[in-house]
């Protein structure tokens, strides 16, 4: 069975990095892009199962990159969770209408963001014999 992929978009590579190490030792699979013209450049070549995305970043904010993607036939169905530094009531109102699964405020709890990635994952279907 093939690990589960997770991409990273955040603009801190010690974010990217910090997470990245978590995930791995998880048992996920991980890519990163800094930004989002990188994800949109990464989602035909490394597909993933669910993105990780910062609020704020250079060249295009976590809620219009959301949009994005979910306005993207291919990819609307990928789960989008915003991991964020600004965790205002607003903030999560705001993930939510651009079309985000789930809201986490940095700091994050790990155990809690690795929980609802496993949530969000396809679940593999059993063989039938």
């Amino acid at each position: 069975m093939s690990k589960p992929k997770v991409t990273i978009v955040d603009d801190d590579r010690d974010t990217r990095e910090l997470l990245s190490l978590a995930l791995e030792s998880e048992d996920f699979e991980v890519n990163a892009a800094a930004n989002g013209l990188r994800l949109i450049a990464s989602l035909q070549l490394k597909r993933p199962d669910v993105i990780l995305m910062d609020v704020n970043m250079s060249w295009i904010d976590g809620f219009e990159l959301c949009k994005a993607v979910k306005k993207n036939e291919q990819f609307r169905d990928i789960p989008i969770i915003f991991i964020s530094g600004r965790g205002e009531p607003e903030d999560k109102r705001r993930g939510a209408e651009a079309g985000a699964a789930d809201y986490f405020v940095k700091p994050l709890d790990l155990e809690a963001l690795i929980r609802r990635l496993r949530q969000l994952l396809p679940q593999p279907t059993p063989e039938v014999t």
